[in-house]
């Protein structure tokens, strides 16, 4: 049933890494646009149930379940738990990590994490729904990449191509599962005012701020607005793609 106010009621949407920072502020507006959301964390268990709080103040179901991942085991009992609200018909893969370190500073086990932090999670993530999805010939599925995922950051190469790789993912998953009903894109944020910014200098963020061509850094909700668009019932022609809300910061 569509509204205008709450395109999205009754759906299921699993949003991993819910707990803090743009998750959070995704799992808050899929819940105000109607759906039951599952706020996945791995750690942050009381950040997870303020959430959950606040999507069901908004009138919506929701459920905290922890779970790494990265971890296909874990990924299984968070599938399985999130049939409780209904079969998942919206994945948000965000849950990740970041680094700066120059390459010959990076050790093969930091490559291996950064991957399989942000580019294995969706890959099991993403095989785990998609049965529940095929069967009902619905679904939509946004992947979290970043800008320097579309352009390469400097001090950044692990996490710039463990970004890239979610990229080319979207793309390719696209095109084999359109005939299904199933809509994959990504959104690429700029820089944004989360934890992941906590290493930078004041002069650094103010410098990074005055290169932003609206005059300042983004906010949780500039993404989570990005993607409540793109899993919305009428954005079915929209697939393979990425909407990158960066306030013209150039990629």
């Amino acid at each position: 049933m569509f509204s205008t106010t709450r395109p999205l009621y009754g759906q299921t949407a699993i949003v991993t890494g819910a707990s803090r920072g743009i998750g959070r502020s995704i799992a808050i507006a899929l819940g105000r646009a109607g759906a039951h959301v599952v706020v996945n964390y791995l750690k942050s268990q009381a950040a997870a149930a303020e959430v959950v709080e606040t999507i069901l103040n908004l009138g919506s179901k929701a459920i905290a379940v922890q779970a790494d991942v990265s971890s296909p085991e874990e990924v299984e009992t968070l599938v399985t738990a999130s049939t409780s609200l209904g079969a998942p018909q919206i994945l948000v893969n965000n849950a990740g990590i970041s680094q700066s370190r120059l390459l010959l500073d990076t050790s093969l086990e930091e490559w291996d994490r950064m991957l399989k932090s942000n580019l294995t999670a969706p890959f099991l993530c993403t095989k785990a729904v998609l049965p529940y999805m095929l069967r009902s010939g619905y679904g939509r599925i946004v992947n979290i990449s970043s800008i320097w995922g579309i352009s390469g950051g400097s001090f950044e190469v692990a996490y710039s191509a463990s970004k890239g790789g979610i990229i080319a993912f979207t793309k390719a998953l696209a095109k084999e599962i359109g005939p299904s009903g199933i809509t994959v894109n990504a959104v690429a944020p700029g820089a944004i005012e989360t934890d992941m910014l906590q290493g930078l200098s004041q002069e650094e963020m103010l410098l990074l701020q005055a290169r932003t061509p609206v005059g300042r850094l983004g906010h949780p909700d500039d993404v989570a607005n990005a993607v409540v668009f793109l899993v919305s019932p009428r954005t079915s022609y929209i697939t393979g793609q990425v909407i990158s809300p960066n306030g013209g910061l150039e990629s």
